[in-house]
């Protein structure tokens, strides 16, 4: 959510801790804005390529602002960011970032649908009453 209110999507690496989606940013966000406002989110986690396959989250955040580059951003972006490349990266974010805010979602709702196993309620429904 926005800081007016209105929902937003915002693309962002992710860290699975275990128990709970780990984020990290630049605290003067305007994400760490809406969020204190709001400390609610919902999330969708999607896979390239056929059958569609995404992971829906919801759930309440903490926000905590730390000092430096959490191990958590560090490791997010090893998913995303080719091995070669990884040393320089994290040499820049670690230069540029003196604290980053972040951002703990416990997961409360979570569904996948992947169009397998499960699929979206109306899609089913279409599809019993084609049968």
């Amino acid at each position: 959510m926005g800081r007016d209110g209105d929902p937003r999507v915002v693309p962002t690496a992710f860290w699975w801790n275990g128990t709970a989606i780990v984020v990290a940013t630049v605290p003067h966000s305007a994400k760490v804005a809406a969020i204190s406002a709001h400390p609610r989110v919902a999330l969708a986690i999607d896979r390239p390529g056929m059958p569609p396959r995404s992971l829906l989250i919801r759930g309440g955040v903490e926000l905590a602002t730390v000092d430096g580059v959490p191990d958590e951003y560090v490791a997010a972006s090893r998913k995303i960011i080719p091995a070669e490349a990884m040393p320089q990266w994290e040499a820049g974010v670690r230069a540029l970032y003196r604290r980053m805010t972040v951002l703990t979602i416990t997961p409360e709702h979570v569904v996948l649908h992947d169009f397998e196993t499960t699929i979206p309620q109306a899609v089913a429904d279409l599809v019993e009453q084609q049968a």
